[in-house]
């Protein structure tokens, strides 16, 4: 989508958060307004409602007819710039405006507020659409509880949610996929296939894998493992507490402190549990004297971390507070630094197509108001991963002041089965941490030069990565990433044995297989393996062991009888070998 259409499309969910906002006032007198943004999929807003007083989905319809009631009147949307005293006038009584006063304020901002013809009043920067009528189509969603702030420690609001497009056509194409990414709601197939929960009240944001759950994490570890190893890359492990002022040179206290974990200890320094593994890839480097012919040096961590994320910010795989980066820094000279990027983005791209990842967009985030060092050395990272897409044709879209605080980077966004975009790896170009490191090669003239730093994330986390994967398959695994690919289905008592007997002779092969030996009929077992998205079931009766062979029927619906087990064995070690899609090559 181009810079104007997004814009556009901005406004028109912005000025449909207003409708919202004024079709609540006009319906349950006496709330109050705290806030509502335009997201990327629609819009939102926070109410705290008089006492006594629930909004419901049942309320949805009869707030929809009073916001299109607003919207046909073609009212303009009108923005005006105020004192602070003014603002504080026109909004006394909720305090939750008053603080976005202060906020602003204390920024030096100037105040502006928006009005809905002269009807209504928000406080607003803005921009909106000129006129209400520009909204074609709307829709809200849900109805849901939201903290101010994100905080649990402040009052519960009504938080209602909603969306709008410039068309009819494009709100029912959305609709349609929502109600198709339930149906794909990793959390929901996590509980129905087994591989995760969660503890809300014990561990927030932390994840319990079980044992298929944690096979496919540990899959995917090392399949990454695989690939970094056949380019080029070394392992390494850092730890997960370490002293505060590491993360004070860094950067990261003074960016991130506010969602970091720390304590202090007897002696009274402050330790802080990792948020990233940047600075101890740097304390790895430091050890010993390193050369211009050690460089590249490509240095991976799959790197457990952890992030103070608001309650309300959580959302399974998605947004955790404990995960593991497939993190890489790859130290190299300036010279090299163009080269590397360029062979690191074709890695990203061959592993998204492994996952059947075809479209991917491709994002340059350049230098945010927040960072750290001089404009020089950003022009320099800048251009270095300019050229290498522009000189090998890849095409990508400027994403302004989005960078990392230390340098620029490339983020990947993937899009599923369902259209939806994925935002996962990235590659950031560094010239300053390495400086505040103080960390040097001796260079071919025999003088000590500083290295450049590529940071580099293949699917981002292995949590989120998982989280898209099962939407993306709606839990169908591939053949060689299922946590278990077989499922014996013996039809009664008196093929039991027979059941054994094969599954012994598929685990000898490699095969993940279980039997289902419950006293159950048939069709309620094969139910249940399809339920559990088990790429084969062997069905097994008494024709099936008198000649020695089997009855396949594969989650598609497919089913062939009387095969011979090799057969099969010989199809799932090919589909494992070549990571194939396909059930049957």
């Amino acid at each position: 989508m181009q810079n104007e259409q997004k814009q556009q499309l901005h406004n028109i969910r912005h000025s449909a958060e207003h409708i919202l906002a004024e079709a609540m006032y006009n319906l349950f007198p006496g709330v109050k307004m705290a806030m509502g943004p335009a997201t990327e999929d629609g819009f939102y807003g926070d109410f705290d409602m008089p006492e006594g007083v629930v909004v419901s989905v049942d309320d949805l319809p009869k707030l929809e007819a009073e916001m299109k009631r607003i919207i046909d009147k073609r009212l303009p949307l009108t923005k005006k710039e105020i004192s602070a005293k003014e603002a504080r006038e026109l909004f006394k009584g909720n305090e939750y405006k008053q603080e976005w006063i202060d906020a602003i304020e204390a920024r030096g901002e100037n105040i502006s507020v928006y009005w809905t013809g002269d009807e209504f009043v928000d406080l607003c920067a803005g921009p909106h659409a000129n006129y209400t009528n520009e909204i074609k189509a709307f829709k809200l969603l849900s109805v849901a509880g939201a903290y101010w702030h994100g905080d649990s420690k402040n009052k519960m609001l009504t938080r209602i949610y909603g969306t709008a497009f410039p068309s009819k056509q494009e709100l029912a194409d959305y609709l349609t996929m929502l109600e198709e990414a339930k149906k794909r709601d990793h959390r929901k197939l996590g509980k129905e296939m087994d591989l995760f929960h969660f503890e809300p009240e014990y561990a927030p944001g932390s994840v319990f894998w079980h044992d298929k759950g944690y096979f496919v994490y540990r899959s995917l570890v090392e399949y990454i493992r695989k690939r970094q190893q056949a380019n080029g890359y070394i392992e390494v492990v850092t730890p997960a507490v370490m002293d505060r002022c590491l993360w004070e040179t860094s950067g990261h206290w003074e960016k991130y402190g506010e969602h970091n974990y720390s304590g202090s200890t007897e002696d009274g320094k402050i330790f802080c549990i990792k948020p990233m593994s940047c600075p101890g890839g740097l304390l790895i480097y430091k050890q010993g004297i390193k050369s211009y012919k050690d460089l590249p040096l490509r240095m991976a961590e799959f790197g457990k971390v952890y992030r103070f994320e608001p309650s309300g910010s959580l959302m399974g795989l998605m947004r955790v507070r404990e995960f593991t980066q497939d993190d890489a820094h790859i130290f190299c000279t300036p010279e090299q630094m163009e080269e590397e990027c360029i062979t690191t983005l074709k890695l990203v791209l061959e592993i998204y197509k492994d996952f059947n990842f075809n479209d991917v967009k491709i994002y340059l985030s350049t230098r945010p108001e927040k960072r750290i060092g001089s404009d020089e050395i950003w022009d320099i990272c800048e251009n270095s991963l300019k050229n290498a897409l522009n000189t090998n044709g890849f095409k990508f879209e400027i994403n302004e002041g989005e960078g990392a605080f230390y340098g620029p980077k490339l983020e990947f966004i993937l899009k599923d089965a369902i259209g939806r975009e994925w935002q996962c790896g990235t590659i950031q170009v560094d010239m300053n941490l390495p400086s505040r490191f103080d960390i040097s090669y001796i260079g071919e003239d025999g003088e000590k030069h500083q290295p450049v730093m590529l940071h580099r994330a293949l699917f981002g986390s292995i949590e989120r990565f998982m989280g898209i994967l099962i939407e993306n398959y709606t839990g169908r695994f591939p053949v060689w990433l299922a946590p278990v690919q077989v499922k014996l289905l013996p039809v009664s008592e008196k093929t039991l044995g027979y059941a054994k007997d094969i599954m012994a002779k598929l685990v000898k092969e490699g095969v993940r297989c279980e039997l289902d030996d419950k006293d159950e009929k048939i069709g309620y077992k094969i139910r249940t393996a399809q339920l559990e998205k088990v790429p084969f079931m062997l069905i097994l009766g008494e024709k099936e062991a008198e000649a020695g062979n089997i009855s396949v029927r594969d989650r598609d619906g497919e089913q062939k009888n009387g095969i011979a087990l090799s057969d099969l064995i010989a199809n799932i070690k090919k589909q494992n070998e070549t990571r194939s899609l396909k059930l049957w090559d």
